[in-house]
């Protein structure tokens, strides 16, 4: 347990490289926005969180699976985390932002392309909305 990172770890940095080398430009962790964001896009109003699928207990993933011993004790554990990603997430999002989320088993060799794709897209195209508002 002492060896598990909250940051830094290796799905945050498999997709900051990819969102690096496609031009966009981040900061990360950056503590003034709720649940500390892994990356914020400021230009895009964006805040993206990449999620391990077990710690934020992703549903219906085969990655996620509840512990057999000290049940009780992880039970209350991982919904705890996920009260607080969803009133980070409601927070970020009162506040003007979009939140994108990525999962750990999104990243996997298989799926991993297409999902980065995807989340650029994503979040070129909500910079888009939110350019023309301004304008």
């Amino acid at each position: 347990m002492s060896r598990i990172r909250s940051s830094n770890t290796k799905p945050e940095e498999i997709v900051r490289k990819y969102l690096f080398s496609r031009g966009l430009r981040y900061r990360k962790n950056d503590k003034r926005y709720p649940g500390k964001p892994d990356m914020v896009f400021p230009k895009y109003r964006t805040a993206v969180f990449v999620n391990g699928c077990f710690w934020h207990c992703h549903e219906g993933c085969s990655d996620f699976v509840m512990p057999k011993s000290r049940v009780e004790y992880w039970q209350h554990k991982l919904e705890r985390n996920r009260q607080r990603d969803r009133k980070n997430t409601a927070a970020l999002e009162t506040d003007g932002w979009r939140v994108l989320t990525i999962w750990e088993c999104e990243l996997k060799k298989a799926v991993r392309e297409g999902r980065l794709e995807k989340l650029y897209r994503q979040i070129i195209i909500s910079g888009a909305d939110i350019h023309n508002e301004i304008h």
